[in-house]
């Protein structure tokens, strides 16, 4: 079956590349309803040209995409993929180097916004099923798909459509593709994912900017007051000083632990893929701190204008975070215990700290599930018999809470996109490879959990 397969995915290039050109065309950030409209009309033309009966459902945001196809086998097993076709805004435009919705093909690569995250590797699990019905015939397992278009702004409104579509999406696991192989090149299956809370701090200390000669060292700072509460939240190499913000974390497991010690490590190549001098850490505590540690990190301070020389104490100062989540952790305990540690600190004038967009909860899948050990089974055979790493929970944040907590089942990542896709930043890509070698993994997946002979 997987010569066939190879066979099919290299005579049909061209046209998957091609459909893949013209979805990536359409410019789907979350915040422009009409374009994201637009790209869901056009998914479910593609569900339908691949015949999967597909459906769309308008949300008080974006459209849910979803589709099925039933398996002549009523016991079968159900594998429910998901995927999103919102896309990152594309500034800073000026750093592309070809425009991020006109897909260009340079050097094996597509590039445009959206190849990788998340077009090209769930537009694959289509091709994938259409592939497999006209290789071999009817499908062993049943289908499902659900597409959102509000992922790369928190999933706001997916959780409610699951809660409101329970039976419509029973699968016996979530299938999901999104993210970029190991840097080595290896396959990688991903088990969990941490969450991510964002939040606001603002400090003001006057009503207006004042003159640093007339009122320097007499009035407070905003901005030097901003820098000292920050200085309480973290010891400077990663442990965060909040009282409670790890009271819920939780221990590796052996199983997990076992997993970790199987995959390469290698500080230096880390550092040129992450663009930083050096990697300080041995691999126990890299993966410790990305696997099972929560993070809290600074992504943006302000005050004042510095674009300017301007000798002025700014009244204003803030700070934007976000904290990654780790399973187990709820964000609510989490803001409340960054809460009471403002409030414990003398800090001149008034503090305000608010929360910002909806919380994305952790996730984790019990490694020792049998589904587990079908999925890395089947990976291995597509990439032929190369061993797929196994990370059990992944630095990053996805919506598989909805899956784990509210439909109660396991949600499993096989990412198709290369290491370097730069998702989120200007020039992102697929290499074309790993777009094709993902339509021959699902394929491949599918054939396996039907309990191929």
């Amino acid at each position: 079956m997987l010569n066939k397969l190879r066979q099919y995915t290299e005579a049909n290039r061209n046209s998957s590349l091609e459909l893949l050109k013209k979805y990536v065309s359409y410019p789907s950030v979350a915040t422009d309803s009409a374009a994201t409209h637009q790209c869901a009309e056009f998914l479910v033309s593609v569900m339908e040209d691949a015949g999967i009966p597909t459906t769309l459902f308008e949300t008080a945001g974006n459209p849910i995409v979803y589709g099925e196809i039933l398996s002549e086998n009523e016991n079968a097993p159900t594998i429910l993929f998901y995927g999103h076709y919102d896309v990152q805004p594309p500034e800073p435009l000026e750093e592309w180097i070809s425009p991020p919705f006109e897909a260009e093909l340079r050097e094996g690569r597509l590039y445009g916004r959206g190849a990788g995250d998340n077009k090209g590797q769930h537009l694959a699990h289509i091709i994938a099923v259409k592939a497999y019905r006209e290789i071999i015939g009817q499908l062993p397992v049943h289908v499902k798909f659900i597409m959102e278009g509000d992922e790369e702004f928190g999933s706001e409104y997916l959780t409610p459509f699951v809660q409101e579509h329970k039976e419509l999406l029973q699968a016996d696991f979530v299938y999901i593709s999104d993210g970029p192989l190991h840097e080595s090149g290896v396959p990688l299956i991903v088990l969990g994912n941490r969450g991510v809370m964002n939040f606001a701090i603002e400090v003001e200390t006057a009503t207006t900017d004042h003159h640093s000669g007339n009122r320097g060292g007499v009035i407070p700072n905003a901005a030097w007051e901003l820098v000292r509460l920050l200085q309480t939240m973290s010891d400077g190499r990663g442990k965060i000083t909040i009282d409670g913000f790890y009271d819920d974390v939780l221990k590796a497991t052996d199983l997990e632990e076992e997993l970790i010690a199987n995959i390469p490590y290698d500080t230096q190549e880390l550092a040129e893929v992450y663009g930083v001098k050096e990697i300080p850490f041995d691999k126990h505590e890299f993966y410790e701190r990305i696997c099972f540690q929560p993070t809290l990190s600074i992504n943006a301070l302000g005050s004042g204008d510095a674009r300017l020389v301007k000798n002025t104490i700014p009244a204003k100062a803030i700070a934007k975070f976000d904290i990654r989540l780790v399973a187990n952790q709820d964000p609510d305990h989490v803001f409340s215990c960054i809460e009471n540690h403002i409030k414990n600190q003398d800090i001149k004038g008034n503090v305000l700290v608010y929360k910002e967009g909806e919380d994305m909860l952790p996730s984790k899948t019990d490694a020792r599930l049998p589904i587990c050990f079908k999925v890395i089974d089947a990976v291995k055979e597509a990439f032929g018999g190369k061993e797929p790493i196994v990370l059990p929970v992944i630095g990053g944040s996805l919506p598989n809470a909805v899956w784990t907590d509210i439909l109660k089942i396991p949600a499993i990542s096989v990412p198709y996109a290369n290491p370097d896709e730069n998702n989120h930043a200007p020039n992102e890509n697929i290499q074309v490879e790993c777009f094709l070698q993902g339509i021959i993994t699902t394929a491949t997946v599918l054939y396996a959990l039907g309990g191929k002979k």
